[in-house]
């Protein structure tokens, strides 16, 4: 294949040939510089692929357009990095990091966000030519979305490129298509916004005490659990034996405040209320017959669904639910319901509501 290239054509692939090392050595680097620099700034992106251009492909490149060059740094695609976003607003943040960590040739990076072409969708990357501050070979770095990249994907697998001509039915598809999936980019993009503002109004409505007004869902319960709600009921309980509060998440037990039927913050908290005083019983009939000193800080929230499962009929199976969907599905897990059960039925709140 390569007896097809002129004299300059073979100098370059000589010139390609011996600077495949280097190329490898670049790759790595940058790699790992970009990685490196988007962990730091906890930007979370769909993948960061890249690839050094095959020597078939490098022929065909100078087959067609070998008399542009004169230099194998003449031609700034041998590598290439592709950076693949989830959000539309992540390019440009990505942009800013690449800039920051490379020198750009701006007299050859193109934002092809901005041609605005019909069917252009899938070619609207954010393409910069590099190289190390320090100097090295240049190199392209492309930044898209990821149905940027699969519309792209797409395309090349139906044989589609923009530049070819389409029969007028197979345009309009192709431009109603990329209209659609542009909207669809950019309400994924405001929906990313609204929910970011959402959890904010959260924080700020849980940190006033407006409970009422926030309903229970994982962010929300998320925000709650800032607050410590559980810890005075810990502490009680704890007080029993004297015993250690060992660090646990509760995060678990939002699908069983759910099933309760708590909809509000407002409503969990009034659940805490009404139930700690029986829970801290419950608690106490259970610890006063062993010598336990080390205890879980799930313990209060444990106790008091429990409490609230024996208050409303649930008995034995509902323990079993509870136990079952805190720490997933087990025989002991009967046996165990068994055993709260006749500890409880001699409290109170049993007494009271049987």
């Amino acid at each position: 294949m390569s007896q097809q290239l002129d004299m300059q054509g073979q100098a370059l692939l000589e010139q390609y040939r011996e600077c495949l090392p280097q190329l490898k050595e670049l790759e790595q680097v940058v790699s790992a510089m970009i990685s490196q620099a988007l962990g730091q700034q906890h930007l979370e992106v769909a993948a960061i692929e890249h690839r050094i251009k095959t020597e078939e492909s490098f022929i065909g490149k100078l087959e067609r357009k070998g008399d542009k060059y004169h230099d194998i740094s003449d031609i700034t695609d041998l590598l290439g990095f592709r950076i693949i976003t989830f959000y539309s607003d992540d390019v440009d943040k990505v942009a800013a990091i690449v800039k920051q960590l490379l020198e750009v040739d701006w007299s050859n990076s193109v934002d092809k966000r901005k041609l605005h072409q019909l069917t252009s969708f899938g070619y609207n990357s954010l393409h910069y030519i590099c190289r190390l501050k320090e100097g090295s070979f240049p190199f392209e770095v492309q930044m898209r979305t990821a149905l940027q990249h699969a519309w792209s994907a797409i395309e090349h697998d139906l044989g589609y490129k923009g530049n070819v001509k389409l029969l007028p039915d197979f345009r309009r598809q192709f431009s109603r298509l990329a209209g659609m999936l542009e909207l669809i980019d950019n309400e994924f993009n405001r929906l990313r916004s609204d929910i970011t503002d959402y959890r904010r109004q959260v924080q700020s409505l849980v940190g006033l005490g407006r409970l009422d007004e926030v309903f229970l869902t994982v962010d929300s319960y998320k925000s709650y659990l800032s607050l410590h709600p559980f810890d005075r009921l810990n502490q009680r309980i704890a007080a029993v034996n004297q015993a250690e509060l060992v660090p646990a998440s509760v995060t678990n037990y939002l699908s069983v405040l759910e099933h309760f039927g708590l909809e509000t913050l407002g409503d969990l908290q009034k659940f805490i209320d009404y139930n700690s005083d029986d829970a801290y019983q419950l608690a106490l009939s259970q610890l006063a017959i062993t010598d336990l000193d080390i205890l879980s800080e799930s313990v209060g929230l444990q106790n008091l669904c429990y409490v609230h499962v024996l208050k409303n009929g649930g008995g034995r199976m509902g323990l079993k639910y509870v136990l079952d969907s805190v720490n997933g599905p087990h025989p002991g897990n009967a046996i165990l319901a068994d055993s709260i059960y006749e500890t409880a039925r001699h409290l109170p709140f049993m007494a009271i509501n049987t």
